[in-house]
């Protein structure tokens, strides 16, 4: 992986925290928290619709429907677990 594959991965994972912040609302973790989530969730996102047999096209699209998909069920785990 170059430095330019690294910083684009970083960006849509801290976009993809970000929206993922916005979708669970309570299940935020901050700025710098959100953003951890999206990269941790774009890894998710794309092992979970691998093995779902998902495949979102396009070339900023698809991984950041991945990414927020990942994220959004990592702040959701999160979330399910602080709560017990």
């Amino acid at each position: 992986m170059n430095i330019e594959q690294l910083v684009v991965f970083m960006l849509i994972g801290g976009v993809a925290g970000w929206l993922a912040g916005l979708i669970i609302k309570g299940g935020g973790l901050g700025i710098i928290g959100n953003i951890v989530a999206g990269v941790i969730g774009s890894v998710l996102g794309g092992w979970l619709f691998g093995e779902l047999g998902i495949s979102v096209g396009g070339k900023w699209l698809g991984p950041l429907v991945t990414a927020t998909s990942g994220a959004v069920v990592l702040l959701f785990a999160i979330g399910f677990l602080r709560k017990k």
